[in-house]
């Protein structure tokens, strides 16, 4: 039996190690958005492709194309490669026939249909974001949701005018077989196909629609900044989802990060790398990747998204008068970088 003196060494250990943790957590609590109204019914264009009648699929085709009048277009012909949309194209519907005919393809939305046969989880994640972006951002439309199967072809959110697309088959666990049988898709993007990450995902590229601009050209401090605050929307409107799910990196990843993250700003002033507009020299540190090139192991790719999201914390922790919308509506990033005095220790 313990000494009541050990265990009381061992409670007074874990209570220190959670307020610890708990510091680490510290921050603004999130507001109250519970009387903030929003609607998400995601709709299966997937479900709706499949039970086409392969022999009659003309008439289905024009049906389904009522349906879905903007997105169906865009599916055939960006996301699938069948060819310029037409519901009379020969070619569209024979490439169709194949697609729909291909005993890959239809195990392949079988195995969606049995993972995400609903999307409760999804619905309430979902809506939950939702409303802290309309608290946020009042002008805010709640977008329509759909789903959709891509063959795994890494569409895993898309945003068309106010559809939000969802590829299904691009969230199905890293243990999913088929993922392993594609060359180019190495283990370190393989991990983050996991539901998960729906949510995030679909933030991502919903911000992206809100702010376009900047998002290509300008020198790598720009970029990093404009990453930065990227990772500080989804802070706020993914207020309890984990730094890793949000970053794409593991919790070794993260860790390193903090432990180095004065090496990593003093690697970018000694190498003159601030101000360069090489897009080749900027995709080694804003790029996905297993590891950043020129760094230590242990590194993650995408260090640049890292170092931009702490330069814009500090900004925002000296600017508290200031919303999130009048920080993503700032044009000029070095003022962000100048008034935030960042200097890691």
């Amino acid at each position: 039996m313990q000494s009541y003196t050990n265990i009381h060494s061992r409670l007074s250990w874990l209570l220190l190690a959670f307020l610890a943790f708990a510091a680490c957590k510290s921050g603004p609590k999130p507001p109250d958005v519970s009387n903030i109204s929003v609607n998400v019914r995601p709709e299966r264009f997937d479900s709706a492709l499949f039970t086409l009648d392969t022999n009659h699929l003309q008439p289905g085709l024009q049906q389904l194309h009522a349906a879905y009048p903007m997105f169906l277009p865009v599916y055939m012909t960006d996301i699938m490669n069948l060819g310029a949309y037409s519901d009379s194209s020969q070619q569209i519907l024979q490439q169709l026939h194949l697609f729909l005919t291909n005993k890959d393809f239809r195990q392949l939305q079988t195995a969606v249909i049995q993972k995400f046969g609903n999307l409760d989880q999804q619905k309430k994640e979902l809506a939950q974001a939702f409303k802290f972006t309309k608290y946020y951002f009042p002008a805010f439309k709640t977008p329509k949701v759909i789903t959709f199967i891509s063959g795994i072809a890494n569409y895993g959110a898309i945003t068309l005018d106010t559809i939000l697309g969802i590829g299904l088959d691009m969230y199905m666990g890293e243990d999913f077989p088929p993922y392993h049988m594609i060359e180019d898709l190495p283990d370190y993007m393989i991990r983050r196909f996991s539901p998960e990450y729906i949510t995030t995902n679909c933030m991502q590229v919903l911000e992206q629609q809100m702010y376009p601009a900047g998002r290509e050209g300008g020198h790598l401090l720009s970029q990093m900044i404009d990453a930065g605050r990227q990772q500080y929307f989804l802070d706020k409107v993914l207020p309890t989802t984990p730094d890793t799910i949000k970053l794409g990196y593991t919790n070794a990843q993260l860790k390193w990060c903090y432990d180095n993250e004065q090496m990593i700003w003093q690697f970018f002033i000694q190498n003159n790398l601030l101000y360069n507009t090489d897009w080749q020299e900027i995709s080694h540190f804003m790029g996905d990747g297993p590891a950043t090139q020129g760094m230590p192991e242990g590194s993650p790719g995408k260090i640049g998204n890292f170092i931009g999201w702490q330069i814009v914390k500090k900004y925002m922790e000296k600017h508290t008068e200031l919303s999130l919308q009048q920080l993503m509506e700032i044009k000029d990033q070095m003022q962000i970088f100048n008034e935030a005095k960042y200097r890691p220790k």
